[in-house]
């Protein structure tokens, strides 16, 4: 709940190290509802961040005071010309130029105007952090395990999927929209510098421009070991599944195949951490990535994630959450599930072409995976085929999560 400025010496907001650019001012700011850890309130703090302490900021388009909470991304570095290399990373929606304690500093806010007419931004909102360390602490192989189960049924439903690695050891990465982070230490480092703009120990360069760097760097070596320790240690939600339909939409949720990827439970390893070894928990995910087709597809890719790839988002909590999908596009929860499917047309190659001589010997490696539509179609489809009350018995259950 710490609230961060430029140089620590604002009333009130005792953290060090806000900007050059940013999208909030504290954790807690976007981590919000229903409690602290979770994801965006009601209510969008970033538009009054826009000029708080006399900065100079215009709240972009996309930023309305009903929400969400969101950060922007740029798909292409030039969208004009579909062969540019692609961008992907996060664009600061404000800068501190004009605070008194970033006086110097003239760096301009991003020209979003322009990209959104160019069709080049998009969004996330924040991923709730509960229960985060048993998900941290879950075996590689149980992920693996959980995977290739149930292979007959979810080939004859065109389910397949993945999990990210890490390029180091080859390890599964789970924590982000596309399960591009290793660790929570990690995952909060980078929300820091991204978010917040402070520089640490974890991602310890500057997000500078000229005149901008207020601190030495880094510019915090301790609060990223809380933060890991907060998502690590906070309780995962408690499910409430108890009337009639709620118990009639569970059976239903894994008769359609959503539970096939949102999967109802897990095992974490042996823990250093009273009451966190070999616990049974139930995210409804099984963290890996899978292809969800052009109607959610973000053009980011992320670790070994690709275009329209996505980490099989956790449900619990669900029915506490006011904004669903990576970008908060719907506040409406069966708006959510349909557009999880896209046309059975739109495909997506992803190839890659490498030739090289190491230790005298010649390589040529050839990537390719070739896709179309979302992997959930004829599931949505089985859902589809519900009647009304069927369909309100599965959204009674994700309420209850």
């Amino acid at each position: 709940m710490e609230i961060d400025s430029v140089k620590g010496t604002t009333a009130g907001e005792e953290g060090k190290g806000l900007g050059p650019t940013f999208n909030g001012n504290s954790c807690a700011m976007c981590h919000a509802f229903p409690a602290v850890g979770g994801t965006s309130p009601a209510t969008n703090p970033q538009v009054a961040l826009a000029t708080l302490h006399g900065a100079n900021n215009v709240v972009p388009s996309f930023i309305k005071a009903n929400g969400p909470v969101r950060e922007a991304r740029f798909v292409s570095t030039n969208p004009s010309n579909p062969a540019a290399p692609l961008d992907g990373g996060v664009h600061g929606l404000y800068t501190i130029k004009g605070r008194p304690d970033a006086v110097g500093c003239t760096v301009a806010q991003t020209d979003f105007a322009s990209q959104l007419a160019a069709k080049n931004v998009i969004f996330r909102i924040p991923t709730p952090v509960f229960g985060l360390g048993l998900v941290e602490n879950t075996p590689d192989a149980a992920l693996q395990a959980n995977l290739s189960l149930n292979q007959a049924q979810k080939a004859a439903l065109g389910i397949a999927g993945r999990l990210n690695t890490s390029g180091n050891d080859g390890t599964v990465t789970k924590f982000g929209w596309k399960a591009q982070n290793k660790s929570l230490i990690i995952f909060a480092g980078e929300a820091y510098n991204v978010e917040q703009g402070v520089s640490n120990y974890v991602f310890s360069n500057e997000r500078s421009a000229a005149g901008c760097a207020m601190n030495p760097t880094p510019e915090d070596t301790e609060d990223v070991d809380e933060f890991a320790n907060f998502m690590r240690f906070s309780a995962p939600p408690a499910a409430t599944t108890s009337t009639a339909s709620q118990l009639n939409g569970k059976t239903l949720f894994g008769t359609v195949g959503c539970a096939l990827c949102h999967s109802p439970s897990l095992t974490t390893a042996d823990s250093p951490f009273s009451g966190m070894g070999k616990v049974t928990y139930s995210p409804y995910s099984d963290f890996a990535l899978h292809n969800m087709g052009s109607n959610l597809a973000d053009g980011i890719l992320q670790g070994g994630a690709g275009p329209d790839e996505f980490r099989t988002a956790p449900l619990w909590g669900v029915g506490q959450r006011l904004f669903f999908l990576h970008d908060g596009r719907t506040s409406d929860l069966l708006q959510a599930i349909q557009a999880h499917s896209s046309p059975g047309t739109d495909c997506v190659t992803n190839q890659s072409f490498l030739r090289f001589e190491v230790n005298n010997n010649n390589f040529a490696p050839i990537g390719l995976q070739f896709t179309c539509g979302s992997e959930a179609n004829k599931v949505i489809q089985n859902f589809n085929a519900l009647s009304s009350t069927q369909k309100q018995a599965i959204l009674d259950f994700l309420r209850s999560l």
